[in-house]
């Protein structure tokens, strides 16, 4: 059951990944770096996004050995320099991955709600509505992880490129410099402990619950694949 549901929850994590990817490329191109545009990394296609690693390895090494799936995509390059208004650009081009995760999260909840609706009225489609939903509540959720993950003020995250532009200059300087130890840091959140990690997630299932408990009323039950999130409801 392990493996169904993996398949069901790679492809939500690649798509909420390259659009994370997406959208700050295309942030940065209307705000005048068009970087992204001219190294082919303002498209669609996953290939492009792709990092051995972080991408393919990570999602798989996770998910069988610690239960979760966690992975990221190949950053999107950016010149700040080129923004118009480099202060404006850099907070608009930070949070626009952080936005994109939003907006799929709230419209996979949607979606979830359309299928229920769809396999009851349609009997014969039921079962394929309902590992649909599947698909779906994973991509509430991996993109409330997502979102709230790059919205942590730690640097390189997104979140820490909005933080450093309400620091005085020379705090902020200090802070960047903090990014050297940053992947460090992110991987002793997730050493500390269960316990730990749980807090800091917390508002991750809050909103995850209030999500899955709107929809509840229109999951439908797989004889295929059992829906993980029902619980959370």
């Amino acid at each position: 059951m392990r493996l169904e549901l993996f398949l069901l929850a790679a492809p939500i994590l690649l798509f909420s990944m390259v659009a994370h990817e997406y959208a700050h490329g295309y942030a940065a191109l209307r705000q005048g770096d068009p970087t992204a545009f001219q190294l082919g990394r303002l498209t669609w296609n996953p290939l492009k996004h792709i990092d051995p690693f972080m991408t393919v390895i990570l999602p798989i090494m996770t998910w069988f050995t610690a239960g979760f799936i966690f992975g990221g995509a190949k950053p999107v390059p950016v010149i700040p320099r080129n923004y118009r208004n480099y202060k404006r650009g850099d907070i608009i081009v930070s949070l626009a991955g952080i936005a994109s995760n939003l907006v799929i999260a709230a419209a996979a909840t949607g979606i979830v709600a359309l299928l229920g609706l769809l396999g009851r009225a349609v009997p014969v489609l039921a079962e394929s509505c309902a590992i649909l939903q599947v698909m779906m509540c994973f991509g509430v959720f991996f993109n409330l992880i997502l979102a709230y993950f790059n919205l942590l003020p730690i640097p390189p995250l997104d979140g820490s490129h909005v933080v450093k532009h309400l620091l005085p200059a020379k705090w902020a300087l200090h802070y960047q410099n903090v990014g050297r130890f940053g992947l460090l840091i992110l991987l002793l959140l997730f050493t500390l402990g269960s316990g730990v990690f749980a807090r800091i997630m917390l508002p991750v299932m809050i909103l995850a619950r209030f999500a899955f408990g709107l929809v509840f009323p229109y999951l439908i039950p797989s004889q295929v694949v059992p829906n993980p999130f029902a619980g959370l409801a």
